[in-house]
């Protein structure tokens, strides 16, 4: 334990810990953990136009399985407009994984489509 009880006058007790008290200190309480961040599992980065590409996907993911493909461009995400990869960085780390999003997205083709995408807990 690392300490030493003094008995009477100041000398070493070798019988210290009989006078302790025998009931133990408050049980320690684990400090509270972070809010769980959320991933969509790809990889962006700035659009030639407003938005932010899809670079890369993680598969199996919350993209992939909501249906986005490379080359689509993320326009919104919720109610949040997207300009930039960063945009979209800060859109994903206000959400809570497990919710549903609605992702407005501009395909390679040229359409447009709403899609609806639940973000998973970060690794």
């Amino acid at each position: 334990m690392g300490t030493a009880v003094l008995g009477k006058g100041g000398r070493f007790d070798p019988r210290g810990w009989q006078h302790m008290p025998s009931r133990p200190g408050p049980t320690p309480v684990a400090a509270p953990s972070a809010p769980a961040a959320a991933t969509l599992g790809v990889q962006v980065m700035d659009a030639r136009k407003p938005g932010a590409e899809v670079v890369g996907l993680h598969v199996p993911g919350p993209a992939q399985a909501a249906g986005l493909v490379r080359g689509d461009v993320l326009l919104a995400f919720g109610t949040t407009r997207i300009d930039t990869a960063a945009d979209l960085v800060r859109a994903v780390a206000r959400t809570r994984p497990g919710s549903e999003v609605r992702l407005t997205v501009r395909h390679r083709s040229g359409g447009y489509e709403q899609l609806t995408l639940v973000p998973a807990v970060a690794a």
